[in-house]
């Protein structure tokens, strides 16, 4: 059994840890809150903003979206791995990861590129794939005009030709204790599906400034950028939701170790403190006989 001194050093240790996780759990909680009110105001815009771009869709012959929808031989793939900047999360920068390892062994024998956002997915991907780029600087101001800098990069590296296909894949916050990853085709853009059929998208019966087709092209650059801010803003919510909650866990762990150490340290220094009253009586008998 370990002695006194050791046990004591042990529990001093381990407070001072408990007292690091609740604070760094309080403080993800504070930031979550905001995060998360920024990504639910957001949904509805995005929706809305998808909506609109459907039924415009729907109701024009022909391919309307312009060189995003450009759907040729995919040869070269790039995949936008958005993590975080710091760890202490639990499983949410593993989880991405592994999830662009499978889109990459979806492509068998073609290239797949990584662009990371985010410095812990930069760190663990460059290891073994190709990053051409990583914008890990976005989280220190996380604002629509820098995500949509992002955004206008990667669809000129598809209007060039240098991609046939991107993809994300980031975390989706569902609640502040579950967090799911998500792969999204981002370029070239998916068919888009109409609800019901062109005569019910036209029923009613609007008067366009400009035209329908040059709307559906505008909107369709303001649409990629809301999806990637959107994908950014998840992640972000989901980062401090997964810190706040794997600091929650450490918190009650390093509670419970703490308690069986005092509970031991209790124990060694009872035992100690029989013998000692051993000796004491022991040393008194044999001087009485």
């Amino acid at each position: 059994m370990a002695n006194l001194k050791e046990i004591r050093n042990r529990i001093a240790s381990v407070s001072s840890t408990m007292q690091i996780t609740s604070a760094m759990k309080m403080v993800s909680a504070a930031k979550l809150k905001k995060a998360q009110d920024a990504i639910t105001a957001m949904r509805p815009y995005s929706q809305k903003l998808t909506e609109l771009l459907q039924n415009l869709s729907a109701t024009l012959e022909g391919n309307t979206g312009g060189a995003f929808a450009d759907q040729r031989p995919v040869n070269k793939i790039l995949v936008v791995a958005i993590t975080s900047n710091r760890g202490l999360c639990g499983a949410f920068n593993a989880n991405v990861i592994k999830q662009v390892k499978l889109v990459q062994d979806a492509f068998p024998g073609k290239t797949v590129d990584v662009f990371a956002i985010g410095k812990k997915g930069n760190d663990a991907l460059k290891k073994t794939s190709t990053v051409t780029a990583n914008e890990s600087q976005v989280f220190d101001a996380l604002t629509f005009e820098n995500v949509a800098h992002i955004a206008e990069e990667l669809m000129q590296q598809f209007v060039a030709g240098e991609y046939d296909r991107i993809e994300l894949v980031y975390n989706h916050f569902k609640n502040a204790g579950t967090q799911v990853v998500l792969t999204e085709q981002f370029l070239p853009l998916a068919p888009i599906a109409a609800t019901g059929t062109k005569e019910d998208a036209a029923a009613t019966d609007y008067i366009f400034e400009p035209s329908k087709e040059e709307i559906v092209l505008s909107l369709i650059p303001l649409s990629l950028k809301t999806q990637l801010y959107k994908a950014v803003r998840d992640s972000f919510a989901s980062e401090h939701g997964a810190r706040m909650t794997a600091m929650h866990k450490a918190t009650d762990n390093a509670t419970d170790l703490r308690n069986q150490l005092k509970l031991t340290y209790n124990k060694a220094r009872q035992a100690a403190i029989t013998n000692e009253i051993l000796e004491i009586v022991g040393g008194a008998n044999a001087l009485k006989s």
